[in-house]
């Protein structure tokens, strides 16, 4: 299982969340419009040459196939350092405003992988009324995701078996078939991605980025980033702090954090799920023990017995314990979810490995027919393995760390990365951001997040220059419409006046 970033046990939840509109009263008078947003701007950051076609490029937007919104096609040079060679495309979706826009609001849901153009798609969900009537919404899919060249590295058969293997090798044999199927994995990465495999940092992604805001018209970037989002939302306002608007950045993952530390602190965080959701079960007559301690170790009991003897399932796959340790983490990202969680686990003592299997399935993107409708996880390493290099130690003294740290999800986490069999070096290092210069910028966390731990909203929070802190007191992963109006109307406020808590600060209870 890769442990570098979110909806992995980590970044989709942003999409595959429950996401509700949420009405609420008007933060503007009738017939305003948000203040303080600027227009124009189409020069190449100072410092670069070649770049001038790129940010005077106008998008040709034309209709959308299964979407309501106008998509087109950015124009990016492969490598920010030969501007006259190689071209990409990205691919762009805008649902237009349902007033007078004043703006577009830029949206990257996660990942590395998730698909800013299926999110950009649903804006009706994930932003809300009155913010969809003064912005138009627009995603992209970031290169080496979705639409603009994916990544590619399995079949989708391979993808299945990839998925299915232990995450939790404990012997030698475990331990070297886990280390094959990396070395498999990251060398079908080349052999299928190419040149491009290179190039799809998230510092990559962020000069894209900045050239969509000049496509765009807009002086600054306003921006929401969601997990993994905000990891790439950093990086633009540390590259970019002239040009950067009015972000929020929901579900933390700081540039600064380690490999080891994202392995630590998201398995910490899914420890924690892990017991609030037993917690949760208890409190309503649980079938699976009769206390949070009962029922953990009776789904650790569960996974045991899986590496030992998977169970028939669905859609042409068994249920090992590897689809059954990513169903568990797709019922994490969203309390809605634990009752399934449960009766799937139900179903499972009873032999029924189906329920439990579409729950992994659904957390990798994989339909009934055995196709994937995504390339999360193949994007996923790619992006991180770039971005930040393995620490210092090996696989075996990270484990034993996890493990002490968080004994429910440690192992499975911090066990083997094709990061360590990558075939192209790292291009970044963790750094400390602190976009001295932008304008400030709304940072969310909340304190039982799965994914992002609160930890890393305050960490960041702290770092940047100018910057304000909303903690959401709560369960699931980021918080922004997922029906807190407390903090959906800080945001909102945020977004149409520019206006943060007082004080730098404030705290939303459930």
């Amino acid at each position: 299982m890769s442990s570098r970033r979110s909806r992995t046990p980590r970044v989709v939840a942003a999409v595959s969340a429950l996401l509700l509109p949420v009405a609420g009263c008007s933060l503007l008078e009738p017939g305003t419009t948000p203040t303080g947003l600027t227009t124009g701007d189409t020069t190449p950051p100072a410092g670069t040459t070649g770049l001038e076609r790129f940010y005077s490029q106008e998008l040709d937007w034309g209709g959308c196939r299964g979407s309501d919104g106008e998509c087109a096609r950015l124009e990016v040079p492969m490598d920010y350092e030969d501007p006259d060679g190689q071209t990409i495309e990205i691919a762009v979706l805008r649902v237009e405003a349902k007033g007078e826009a004043a703006g577009s609001l830029v949206v990257n849901p996660g990942g590395p992988g998730g698909s800013g153009v299926d999110y950009a798609a649903a804006a009706d969900f994930i932003v809300s009324d009155q913010i969809r009537r003064h912005f138009d919404v627009v995603g992209f899919d970031p290169r080496g995701v979705g639409r603009s060249h994916p990544v590619d590295c399995l079949s989708d058969a391979d993808m299945d078996d990839y998925l299915a293997k232990d995450p939790t090798p404990d012997t030698p044999e475990e331990k070297s078939a886990g280390e094959r199927a990396q070395k498999e994995f990251a060398d079908g990465c080349k052999d299928k991605t190419g040149e491009l495999l290179g190039h799809v940092s998230t510092a990559d992604a962020a000069r894209d980025m900045d050239v969509l805001r000049a496509a765009l018209g807009d002086g600054k970037l306003t921006y929401l980033g969601k997990s993994y989002g905000t990891y790439l939302g950093a990086t633009y306002a540390d590259l970019f702090p002239d040009r950067a608007g009015r972000m929020v950045l929901d579900g933390v993952l700081p540039p600064d954090a380690t490999s080891e530390e994202v392995a630590i602190g998201q398995a910490k965080g899914f420890d924690t799920a892990t017991r609030a959701w037993a917690q949760d079960c208890v409190d309503d007559d649980c079938p699976l023990g009769s206390s949070v301690d009962e029922v953990v170790e009776h789904v650790q009991s569960q996974l045991e017995e899986l590496d030992e003897q998977p169970l028939p399932a669905s859609a042409g796959i068994e249920l090992t314990e590897g689809w059954a340790t990513w169903g568990i983490a797709q019922a994490m990202y969203d309390q809605g979810m634990w009752s399934q969680l449960t009766d799937a686990l139900v179903a499972a003592d009873d032999g029924d490995g189906g329920p439990l299997s579409e729950l992994g399935r659904a957390y990798a993107g994989r339909d009934s027919s055995g196709a994937y409708q995504n390339n999360m996880l193949e994007a996923l390493p790619a992006v991180s393995c770039l971005d930040t290099p393995d620490g210092p130690g090996g696989p075996d003294d990270l484990v034993a760390r996890a493990e002490e740290e968080a004994p429910i999800w440690g192992r499975a986490l911090a066990s083997e990365s094709p990061c360590a069999q990558w075939p192209i070096d790292p291009t970044n290092t963790p750094h400390e951001v602190d976009a001295e210069g932008a304008d400030p910028i709304l940072v969310v966390g909340t304190t039982r997040d799965p994914a992002t731990p609160y930890e890393w909203a305050q960490r960041l929070h702290e770092q940047l220059a100018d910057s304000a802190l909303i903690t959401h007191e709560g369960d699931g992963h980021t918080a922004y419409m997922r029906q807190n109006s407390c903090v959906d109307e800080a945001v909102d406020e945020f977004w149409l006046t520019g206006t943060t808590p007082d004080g730098g600060e404030l705290t939303c209870e459930e």
